[in-house]
């Protein structure tokens, strides 16, 4: 049975259909990242999964359990970790930790707790004092004090800088090692890339993709991406290697060309030719961000 169920969920706000059918599972010990631009549906799909939402249609479980049925049972089986808040502003750390464990009967110990998100250092620091990074790393270790079988991570890198960063990665690595279900969302597309099992992509309530971030970067590799100056003169770019080319943001190419190694020498030559540089360059293989952006543009 999976640890999340989620099957033809229907969530509407008055005539606004938040949710569309959305249907996915997540095992346990497996990572899935949610994604989607905002107002896609996400936060409606994962706050129905918590219990503090009501679904207008469809089913949600977890463990097993209907989350506003069974909300007492399931509350104390999972965590939950917020983007911001739910802290007293002069509570320090240490303390916040402590009184979140008393309400477990076999918490994770606070101490350690601290020492894994990197927070001893501020241990005795008041909340409203620590920084939007450190406040982040004190909500995951608020949730997972109840040690959870299921954790709801929303945006949990926000405001942290690259080291910290990598480091609530580890703690995310050994949550989903340690057998713990795991449903994530971030706008961060590198780290769905770099820690999702699978990836379920979501826009206009609906899932627009979803697979491992292997295969859905796999798709749609016959083209040649390429960083530049801005507004370089792509017909004549073009008609060099026989295929569209288009800049997909300022400085940032797409040739529709496939990524053979003449192709790549035909862009490379065509710059050099015009004492242009080359910043960067990516034959064939998509990232998830490219893959994202071209679902969600299209779907638009």
């Amino acid at each position: 049975m999976p640890a999340v169920e989620v099957t033809d969920l229907v969530v509407r706000y008055d005539t606004v259909t938040a949710v569309d059918g959305v249907s996915f599972t997540v095992d346990a010990g497996e990572l899935v990242a949610l994604l989607g631009p905002n107002g896609a549906g996400k936060t409606s799909t994962v706050e129905t999964l918590e219990g503090y939402r009501v679904a207008s249609g469809g089913r949600a479980r977890v463990l097993g359990l209907d989350p506003r049925r069974d909300h007492a049972e399931v509350a104390r089986r999972i965590g939950v970790m917020l983007q911001r808040g739910g802290v007293y502003p002069v509570m320090r750390p240490l303390e916040a930790l402590r009184l979140f464990a008393a309400y477990y009967d076999e918490p994770a110990d606070p101490d350690q707790l601290l020492d894994r998100v990197g927070l001893r250092g501020v241990a005795g620091t008041p909340y409203r004092r620590l920084s939007g990074g450190e406040q982040q790393r004190l909500s995951l270790a608020l949730a997972l004090v109840g040690r959870p079988e299921v954790a709801f991570l929303d945006e949990p890198t926000a405001g942290m800088d690259p080291a910290a960063r990598r480091t609530l990665w580890d703690v995310v690595r050994e949550l989903r090692a340690g057998g713990v279900c795991v449903l994530l969302t971030t706008h961060y597309l590198e780290e769905a890339e770099r820690l999702a099992d699978r990836v379920v992509i979501v826009d206009h309530g609906r899932i627009v993709a979803e697979g491992t971030p292997a295969e859905l970067m796999a798709g749609g590799g016959d083209e040649v991406r390429f960083a530049a100056p801005p507004h370089v003169d792509m017909a004549a770019l073009a008609e060099r290697v026989g295929g569209a080319v288009e800049e997909v943001a300022p400085g940032e190419y797409r040739a529709g060309v496939a990524p053979t190694p003449a192709n790549v020498a035909a862009i490379t030559a065509w710059l050099a030719e015009r004492d242009l540089p080359l910043a960067d360059l990516r034959a064939g293989r998509q990232t998830l961000e490219d893959v994202f952006l071209r679902l969600t543009r299209d779907e638009a």
